[in-house]
């Protein structure tokens, strides 16, 4: 059985869709296909939605080319550049702003990171085959290329000893 608020209750406000969209941006940063979406699934209209995201791109609130430098920032040197991009692929950010912001990697060692990352996670080599397996796997998962990642890893220690 639904109960009907007395007259004296307390009503939640109804909030703009640009209020909305900008307390979305206030918590955290986000790309312009991801607010769109999340604010289409509350029940917005897309012409609206459009026409209010383009008006906080031109405020300077909404930036796709921000948000990609942002996620470039937090994930370098943890990840590799091709985990990087699909990232930025997935959070659907435009492409120019993705790739301008890749090529701030441009100059990175990705031999050198993936190194820095290997050792602090393992720090020693592996133990045997299976062990560096695991290790490999890790490395690729992060978005290193298999010859970094084996060149990183090197040889298990089991198998030097036996040579």
């Amino acid at each position: 059985m639904l109960r009907r608020p007395s007259p004296g209750a307390r009503r939640k406000p109804i909030v703009s869709l640009r209020a909305t969209a900008i307390r979305m941006l206030a918590r955290r940063e986000c790309a312009r296909a991801e607010l769109s979406e999340r604010l289409t699934r509350r029940g917005a209209d897309a012409d609206e939605v459009n026409r209010v995201l383009d008006e906080l791109e031109r405020l300077g609130y909404l930036s796709d080319a921000r948000f990609a430098q942002m996620l470039v920032t937090q994930k370098a040197g943890r990840y590799g550049k091709r985990a990087i991009a699909h990232a930025l692929t997935q959070r659907r950010v435009a492409s120019p702003a993705a790739h301008s912001a890749l090529d701030a990697l441009k100059s990175v060692d990705e031999l050198a990171d993936a190194s820095a990352l290997w050792e602090r996670r393992f720090g020693s080599p592996p133990r045997d085959e299976r062990e560096r397996a695991r290790q490999v796997r890790f490395l690729m998962a992060r978005g290193y290329s298999l010859s970094i990642a084996l060149k990183v890893v090197g040889p298990a220690e089991s198998s030097s000893q036996s040579r």
